[in-house]
């Protein structure tokens, strides 16, 4: 959960004012506070670009009309916040969605309103296509860095996990450099996603049965809660991952790592009535067994776990991020622990905040 003070949480579940703020940055140097009357910011760890947003406002002059115009608002971004005010206008908190790539402005040109559409700056790097062979090599933390500032020299690319060596990798033309880096983390069982800050974060998913709940989703007095549903499905639950690496311009033989489910007292046991139903994950990056070792036993901890979805609608809270384990206690009483998949902020003042997660469990 995006970091926020000790009286953020209490406050969604109180009556209070939402305070949202939209700010355009246009490429000749404006910063231009948008009065908006709507929108969203989705954000979603199962898309390559994970934060995309919608902006409603009212004011047709945002369209571009002249050549000057066009090259104000080609390669424009926005930066978007939601948060809570604490009984004055004076005394306020906001929470940063994201900054976006502005990618559409569409509206009607005398009357308005106007819709402006944005993209996570994954998107940046995505777009920047391979128009030459390009290198990398090293470890995770540095080829990922090397993909992402040769597109944004200034971003910043931040590491949490343990750095793992890598073999060499040559990406070949109209080759997406953003898939590459998304290729590269997994060799760690790693992801890379841009956050709330617009920084690039390489890290894992973390553990929902040893991870600390960020926010309680309770249907109580005073409680955020709204509506839930839970589901169970097989899709997508593998009991085993073969990583497999061969890299054959540094002349290394072929590696294979075959990570398995042990657990006898696990419902996805790889010898139990599950059955066996293994996954496949093969990268020239490794380059030993151990390293197929490590990609395999990251990948199984998030392969075997969603084997419980559920559906949450609760009062918004900007802060929440996918990853993010939750608490929630249902109308009759039932609590579950929930690992939060994707949801969507809404920026007008009573849209509902609905979260899809990827795994769920009883708690006790």
């Amino acid at each position: 959960m995006y970091p926020v003070s000790a009286r953020f949480l209490p406050r969604l579940a109180e009556d209070h004012r939402p305070l949202t703020e939209v700010k355009l940055f246009l490429t000749d140097g404006r910063v231009i506070d948008l009065e908006h009357v709507g929108g969203s910011v989705t954000v979603d760890r199962a898309q390559a670009i994970r934060r995309t947003c919608t902006v409603t406002v009212a004011d047709p002059s945002l369209i571009p009309r002249t050549p000057a115009d066009q090259l104000a608002t080609y390669g424009a971004k926005l930066r978007i916040s939601r948060g809570v005010e604490y009984g004055n206008p004076n005394d306020t908190e906001l929470v940063p969605l994201g900054v976006f790539r502005l990618d559409s402005v569409d509206g009607d040109v005398t009357e308005g309103p106007v819709t402006l559409q944005g993209k996570g700056l994954e998107a940046v790097v995505a777009d920047d296509k391979f128009t030459a062979p390009f290198k990398v090599s090293g470890t995770v933390a540095g080829a990922v860095a090397a993909l992402i500032q040769r597109s944004i020299p200034t971003a910043d690319v931040i590491s949490l996990i343990v750095d793992q060596p890598i073999g060499s990798r040559v990406f070949d033309v109209e080759a997406d450099p953003w898939a590459g880096a998304q290729e590269v983390a997994a060799a760690a069982g790693a992801e890379v996603y841009a956050n709330a800050d617009g920084v690039f974060v390489i890290s894992t998913l973390p553990d929902l049965l040893t991870t600390t709940p960020v926010w309680a989703v309770e249907a109580t007095e005073g409680g955020v809660y709204i509506s839930g549903n839970r589901a169970m499905s097989s899709d997508g639950v593998y009991n085993g991952v073969l990583a497999r690496g061969e890299n054959t311009s540094e002349n290394v033989p072929p590696v294979s790592y075959l990570a398995v489910d042990t657990d006898p007292t696990s419902p996805t046991y790889w010898s139990g009535p599950y059955g066996r139903r293994p996954m496949f994950y093969s990268s020239s990056t490794l380059t030993t067994t151990n390293a197929c070792a490590q990609a395999a036993n990251l990948k199984l901890a998030a392969a075997r776990a969603p084997n419980a979805s559920g559906d949450i609608s609760a009062l918004p809270n900007p802060a929440l991020e996918p990853g993010d384990v939750i608490r929630v206690t249902h109308e009759d009483g039932s609590r579950e622990l929930h690992q939060v998949a994707s949801f969507s902020v809404p920026l007008d003042l009573g849209g509902d905040f609905p979260i899809s997660t990827i795994s769920a469990k009883e708690d006790a």
